[in-house]
């Protein structure tokens, strides 16, 4: 599981910092998460391949979250792209992309296609055979999701030795690593975990941006893998939170805390601090694991 971060801070893009978008790639799927100003740039930077690209997710219409995502689009047509393109959102973010698309006569030559939330409910909004995407209902200004990637339960690891002693056949191979008993010739039943080992635990994504502080998410994204939480401010900034429907780098360590997940990952920072080591001292009095998003950053999980 690996996430590249292309922009993690607040409000406005400057010269230094990006505002969010991230990539994330899990079972060799890879989804774009936020889209803001100069993602594409971005993406170019990081020498992200755009093809690879076909599921975008957008939590919520404020702009440095979405404002880069008719430009992606744009750029996908001018780049002849054919693959379908599926974009996940808020209700309304198939009328001001498509408004968009038509004035500047910019239709584009792939499928797109828009699924659009509405659901103040965690809901699924993706599955395949390998992953299954769900949302996060956050606490912001206007309606907003996180999103949670979880692997779907991985293969069984063969135990080679139990195999070859049972004189089983290779072509019983995958049947075995997805669970299955095996009949021998002589009509014996070899159960699945005589053959194999338990496989690693499934692996899960929790993104979170922008939000107040909100325990009521803590059943969904409990014992996630990585969470990656907004820390707009520091605690000595608190009295902000509520009117900006933000949190701090130690309500964001408190939900991970109660959520017993491995690894924090926080970001949106106010562009107003000198330094981003400090929200991670600040959340590191309330929980251990803690690693700082920045602009063209690489974490493997």
């Amino acid at each position: 599981m690996k996430l590249t971060i292309l922009g993690c801070y607040a409000a406005t893009p400057r010269t230094i910092t990006n505002p969010t978008s991230q990539v994330l790639e899990i079972k060799n799927r890879m989804f774009l998460i936020d889209c803001g100003e100069g993602t594409q740039v971005q993406l170019r930077k990081n020498k992200i391949k755009f093809s690879r690209i076909e599921h975008i997710f957008i939590s919520h219409l404020h702009g440095d979250h979405f404002y880069g995502l008719v430009g992606l689009i744009s750029t996908f047509m001018l780049l002849n792209r054919q693959t379908d393109l599926h974009v996940y959102g808020p209700k309304g973010i198939k009328e001001v992309i498509l408004l968009q698309l038509r004035l500047s006569n910019s239709y584009t030559g792939y499928n797109l296609y828009f699924h659009e939330l509405e659901s103040k409910k965690s809901e699924v909004v993706f599955e395949d055979e390998r992953v299954i995407i769900k949302t996060i209902p956050l606490r912001h200004r206007v309606y907003t999701n996180g999103f949670l990637f979880q692997e779907k339960n991985r293969e069984r690891k063969l135990n080679i030795d139990a195999i070859l002693n049972h004189d089983i056949e290779t072509c019983y191979y995958q049947k075995i690593k997805y669970g299955g008993d095996i009949t021998l010739e002589d009509g014996r039943v070899i159960p699945n975990e005589k053959l194999t080992f338990d496989p690693e635990p499934s692996r899960s994504y929790a993104f979170c941006s922008d939000t107040a502080y909100d325990e009521s998410i803590l059943p969904i994204i409990e014992n996630a893998t990585v969470l990656y939480h907004e820390s707009t401010f520091l605690e000595s900034e608190e009295h902000l939170t509520e009117k900006t429907m933000h949190c701090t780098a130690k309500q964001a360590a408190t939900i991970a805390k109660k959520a017993n997940v491995e690894q924090l990952v926080l970001g949106h920072y106010s562009t107003r601090y000198d330094s981003i080591e400090r929200f991670k001292n600040e959340a590191e009095t309330v929980f251990p694991n803690v690693l700082l998003a920045d602009d063209g950053r690489e974490f493997e999980f």
